[in-house]
């Protein structure tokens, strides 16, 4: 059965970080969802429009393999506040499902994962009190997948086939993008 990835844009997300993740997922065959947390064209952090596949509110009950979450500081701080965002994280982790966040996301994380390893943007460890803080460019602890920021979105998205899809699949992917892994 093909993977489900669910994505999840807010108005200030981080281009690099959403598009490589839903670009490189794709190419891997893996079914991605783009839901937005507001209807219609969201613009991002530099200024780019983006249009999500559906709105968070059709997607509600839906099934996900996985739930990504873009980050960039305002598009972070509008995933935080929304409750439907909340409640499906929540939903998410207690169906041991994977988490993953970049940049400034992993904050919203940092309640499921006290003792749990974890980075995250430089400056945003504060944020992230009970977690086991390491810098390292992409981190995976069981479930939950973190990475540093637009610099390391490429490195993340390949994280996300590889605990998906398998090793075969990332070197496939990698034959047509030929990036340094």
């Amino acid at each position: 059965m093909k993977k489900q990835v669910l994505v999840l844009l807010a108005p200030g997300f981080e281009e690099i970080e959403a598009v490589t993740v839903v670009d490189i997922l794709r190419r891997a065959g893996i079914n991605v969802v783009v839901a937005g947390t507001i209807e219609g064209p969201i613009l991002a952090a530099r200024g780019v429009t983006m249009l999500a596949d559906i709105s968070v509110d059709k997607i509600m009950n839906d099934s996900f393999d996985m739930i990504v979450l873009p980050g960039g500081g305002e598009g972070t701080e509008h995933l935080g506040k929304d409750a439907r965002v909340n409640q499906i994280l929540e939903q998410a982790v207690k169906d041991g499902k994977f988490v993953a966040a970049i940049c400034a996301a992993p904050t919203l994380l940092a309640r499921f994962m006290a003792g749990k390893k974890a980075t995250s943007y430089p400056g945003m460890s504060a944020m992230m009190p009970d977690v086991v803080y390491t810098e390292d460019r992409v981190c995976v602890d069981g479930r939950f997948i973190t990475s540093r920021s637009p610099g390391t979105a490429m490195e993340f998205a390949f994280e996300l086939i590889l605990q998906l899809a398998g090793e075969e699949r990332v070197r496939a992917v990698n034959d047509g993008v030929m990036a340094r892994l």
